[in-house]
């Protein structure tokens, strides 16, 4: 086992993978950068290296200081979590060929998974079902011809993207250019690379992904599937394991699509298959592997009663994954909501500022994966996820309604967060029923914040003039001497 890992990231999965390492005895190295002097992660760390900027291209995204930083404190692996160095094949040969253990799959996978075009060919070669498509197109007019054989509406996206970036639903010719011309902009500044490809758009469709584990020595199961279609701009909001859609047919046909998709590439450590599900029809169609530890991975710890940071962490360290496919299970359901701030009224944009009180809730059922404590700043650097929580219950209902029950536990003052949005959502009968689909966020969920209430107005009106300094409240009973609002004597109209 390991006796030193550092941890090349920040916020909540930085303190998740921190917690795992305590409990297996492992000393731990945090980096971070000058915006993140005080962050929770730098706070539980044994050892802390700062590497740069506040900009991650400055620190975080730093290759070479990341792993300067292990030089310098004698770290033996590497772990990435996930977004920043998690998914990029160089940093992860960078790591190996500097005598470190890379807790993650080999950097064959990750390139090979990494371009969508290319995957999605290997995948076809692999026998897996993928949406019908083409890649390697340049032109407009190639495009265009493309999606009248495929059939409107078509999707345009980045051939090395993902997180719902150079992404564009087309549903005629005469938007292709702009459609074209918008997600090349976006591909070629979120990944360096504008190159798209196309294939059929499928309406109402589920997002179920199916997580996969390996070892170095061949052994490969899938433990079961997330729903993740609760999604704005293509991104994840709320998830759950079991899907309430899956039969036990479908579920087995999935995760046998995804165990051979993964061993295609020579996969190990922990992976995700992500398939587009049309409920219509049942048929599903691989969309992209995730080559790393998930944002929502704590429903499928608490379904699977495994714990997924500890097995990265012993696998890559040369164990053997103990668990056959026939001996693994679900039990029971796990919900998980993702609390950002940002605000929903206003087209999900991030809130940033100082949390001036971050309360989260506590209880039976519930785990609550964060990164961030009262008096911390958001930052607009960094990814706007204040906190994950995950409830667990017997039945899905179970899950839900304690969901609800912990998100009213919520206090977050500073900065404007979904938390309102999510409750309405869960509340919501076609989340109920499951019938949400990737767009159902878009198309189908109209929602606006609950006024303030009177009650709401005079008890910050209140407040505001109690909190004023005796200066300001001298000089305003100056102007105003026998203004009973302006008295400090618990006056009662």
């Amino acid at each position: 086992m390991f006796r030193k890992i550092l941890i090349a990231n920040r916020g909540e999965i930085a303190i998740r993978i921190l917690r795992a390492c305590r409990e297996l005895g492992i000393q731990t190295v945090a980096v971070y950068s000058l915006a993140d002097q005080n962050a929770l992660h730098v706070q539980h760390a044994d050892e802390i290296v700062e590497i740069g900027e506040a900009a991650p291209r400055e620190s975080y995204l730093n290759i070479h200081r990341v792993l300067q930083a292990a030089s310098a404190t004698g770290a033996e692996a590497v772990h990435p979590g996930y977004g920043f160095l998690s998914e990029n094949a160089s940093f992860a040969e960078a790591v190996t060929a500097a005598g470190l253990a890379f807790i993650g799959p080999p950097a064959s996978a990750i390139r090979a998974m990494g371009d969508k075009a290319e995957s999605k060919i290997a995948m076809k070669a692999a026998g897996v079902p993928t949406v019908p498509g083409m890649e390697g197109l340049t032109e407009t007019d190639d495009f265009t011809r493309a999606a009248g054989e495929i059939g409107y509406p078509v999707l345009v996206k980045a051939a090395a993207g993902g997180g719902g970036k150079g992404m564009r639903v087309v549903r005629s010719a005469q938007e292709m250019p702009e459609a074209l011309e918008s997600a090349r902009r976006e591909a070629i500044h979120a990944f360096g690379d504008d190159r798209l490809l196309i294939e059929k758009y499928i309406e109402h469709a589920h997002h179920v992904e199916i997580q996969v584990f390996g070892d170095q020595h061949g052994h490969l199961v899938h433990l079961f599937e997330r729903e993740c279609s609760v999604q704005r701009r293509h991104q994840k909001i709320i998830e759950e394991s079991p899907s309430p859609l899956l039969t036990p047919a479908l579920r087995q046909q999935m995760g046998e699509a995804a165990v051979k998709a993964a061993a295609a590439v020579g996969y190990y450590n922990a992976g995700t298959v992500e398939f587009i599900l049309d409920p219509a029809s049942g048929q599903f169609y691989f969309l992209e592997m995730n080559t790393r530890l998930q944002v929502e991975h704590p429903v499928t710890e608490l379904v699977t009663g495994l714990d997924l940071a500890h097995w990265q962490i012993r696998v890559a360290a040369g164990e053997r994954f103990p668990y056959q496919q026939a001996g693994l299970s679900q039990r029971g359901h796990a919900l998980e909501c993702r609390v950002y701030a940002e605000d929903p009224a206003g087209g999900f944009l991030p809130s940033t500022g100082l949390l001036l009180r971050f309360d989260m809730p506590q209880g039976p059922g519930i785990r609550v994966d964060s990164g961030f404590a009262a008096g911390q700043e958001v930052s607009h650097f960094y990814d706007p996820l204040l906190a994950k929580i995950i409830t667990y219950g017997e039945t899905r209902e179970q899950a839900r309604l304690r969901m609800l029950a912990a998100l009213r536990q919520c206090v977050v003052h500073g900065v404007t967060t979904n938390i309102d949005f999510m409750q309405a959502v869960l509340a919501h009968e076609d989340f109920v029923n499951g019938k949400v689909h990737t767009r159902w966020v878009e198309t189908s969920f109209a929602w606006q914040p609950a006024p303030a209430t009177l009650e709401a107005l005079v008890t910050a009106a209140l407040a505001t003039d109690a909190n004023k300094p005796a200066t300001a409240t001298a000089a305003s009973h100056e102007s105003e001497p026998f203004s009973p609002w302006k008295s400090s004597n618990g006056f009662r109209n």
